[in-house]
């Protein structure tokens, strides 16, 4: 008999344990940390604090997971908030570029509307094709040129297809130095809800 099947006799036969209750006691086995040996209760013991550490960690994660997430809708609030009263298009592209960096503390904002500036046909086919907000880490086409002479120190990036209904009407670009501050594996749902209040903002002035 290997210890598969003493495994799988004592799972089919939970009776074992009540019939040899005084055998169970007696029996020692290994710390899992020391040299010593314990009994069967205290290793059990040791297993349920394991887990209760692990179950403590994950409810921290969740905890800081959720403040995080309340940090980031006021943040959205603030950036709403902030561009009400606002009219004129120039304004409204300053306001924009100004809080997102000020509020969501992003080092390089730059913005383009189709009406006011086209800007590269191939820039907006490229954008036609993109409802949603993406992340790479090197621009796209010639937009690297929209950020001067910083263009060379970016490393990561995150296109904002501003949007009246299905008609792209231009790109709000996010980027940073750091490579990992924009990446194609992170949530979209935040930079989405960037894009959509731009996008509102704007159209009245369009």
């Amino acid at each position: 008999m290997n210890a598969e099947d003493v495994a799988q006799y004592l799972q089919n036969n939970p009776q074992f344990f009540e019939d040899y209750a005084a055998v169970l006691a007696k029996i020692t086995i290994p710390h899992p940390y020391s040299g010593r040996t314990i009994s069967l209760n205290e290793r059990q013991l040791l297993n349920l604090r394991e887990q209760n550490k692990h179950l403590e960690k994950k409810i921290q994660e969740i905890i800081q997971f959720a403040h995080e997430n309340d940090a980031l809708h006021q943040k959205l609030h603030q950036f709403t908030l902030s561009l009400f009263g606002v009219i004129h298009l120039a304004d409204l592209k300053n306001v924009i570029t100004q809080n997102v960096r000020e509020i969501f503390s992003v080092p390089h904002v730059s913005i383009r509307i189709w009406k006011e500036i086209p800007s590269n046909p191939e820039v907006q086919d490229f954008i036609k094709l993109h409802l949603q907000p993406f992340c790479v880490h090197q621009a796209k086409l010639d937009t690297a040129s929209w950020f001067g002479e910083s263009a060379s120190h970016l490393h990561s990036f995150a296109y904002l297809p501003l949007h009246a209904g299905e008609q792209p009407i231009g790109l709000l670009i996010l980027a940073s130095e750091d490579k990992q501050r924009f990446h194609p594996d992170m949530g979209m749902l935040f930079l989405q809800r960037i894009a959509e209040i731009a996008s509102y903002a704007l159209r009245p002035s369009l």
